[in-house]
């Protein structure tokens, strides 16, 4: 199971984009990766559909692996590994190792 998911706010840790941050749009557990907006950005030639999408040149965000991510901490906004507490009444719930603070 990943520990990454869909809306978290993420950072890369190496490759071309280093330190970029953006939001996951999709993860795909299964290949361990993970799309993140407005990174890893590939530009790709798309053919005309109809009179409404005449295509051209389009820019696609590329999925990276999920060990070139890092979750940012809600509560100081750096880079954190991520890790599970489970709840009094039986809920598991994702935490920062770092500041110990509730990820949503």
């Amino acid at each position: 199971m990943a520990k990454i998911r869909k809306g978290d706010r993420v950072m890369v840790l190496s490759g071309k984009d280093k330190g970029t941050e953006g939001m996951v749009v999709e993860v795909h557990p299964s290949d361990g990766r993970a799309i993140v907006e407005g990174v890893n950005v590939a530009r790709k030639s798309q053919p005309p559909v109809d009179e409404l999408n005449p295509g051209g040149i389009i820019d696609v965000n590329m999925p990276l692996p999920l060990s070139k991510l890092a979750v940012i901490s809600p509560k100081d906004g750096k880079p954190t590994r991520v890790g599970y507490k489970i709840e009094a009444d039986g809920t598991k719930i994702r935490v920062c190792k770092r500041t110990g603070a509730e990820i949503k």
